[in-house]
């Protein structure tokens, strides 16, 4: 179960993430700055969940999942093939949404990013015709904002974790002792 102080966290980091979403859509950029806060929300999270578990596991496996992600990718933005703030923010959201939730963030990933190359392929999908020209023309540049689909994928994680924090804490009736 997610503290209160964790849940608080996680929310800034989700609307956090649509900030990030919005600036890779529209400049096709994600500042250090955005890619840094993300890692003090997430550690800060993970540390008081840790700290209330007693258990380090959880934060430990982020770690390494962390660092595996940038290792793997780090050769594909020596090639070009993803930008650089793709690559940092891929290996700071498993230390956003713990260990527990990437299996759940892996699937939405990979549903939101198949979804993103569909209407960047395939632009007279969407509905208004400026939307479509955008579109249109980040196929011709050949730029992928890939920041958008990560970003999605661990808000709905996110959400899911709240969601499931409170389904918990309804069933165990912590919340009627409370009231």
């Amino acid at each position: 179960m997610l503290l209160t102080e964790a849940i608080v966290l996680k929310l800034l980091a989700a609307a956090l993430l649509a900030r990030i979403a919005w600036l890779d859509f529209t400049t096709q950029k994600i500042s250090n700055r955005d890619v840094l806060l993300l890692l003090c929300l997430g550690l800060g999270s993970l540390l008081l969940v840790s700290l209330q578990s007693a258990s380090w596991w959880d934060m430990g496996l982020s770690a390494v999942a962390g660092l595996l992600l940038f290792l793997a990718l780090f050769p594909f933005w020596l090639l070009r093939k993803i930008g650089a703030g793709d690559v940092k923010l891929l290996a700071v959201v498993p230390l956003l949404i713990g260990g527990s939730g990437l299996t759940v963030f892996s699937l939405l990933l990979l549903v939101f990013a198949l979804a993103t190359a569909l209407v960047v392929k395939n632009p007279l999908l969407l509905p208004q015709s400026a939307f479509r020209v955008y579109v249109q023309h980040l196929d011709q540049r050949g730029v992928v904002p890939f920041g958008v689909p990560i970003s999605a994928a661990a808000i709905c994680t996110i959400a899911l974790q709240i969601y499931w924090s409170f389904v918990l804490a309804n069933s165990s009736g912590i919340l009627g002792q409370l009231n």
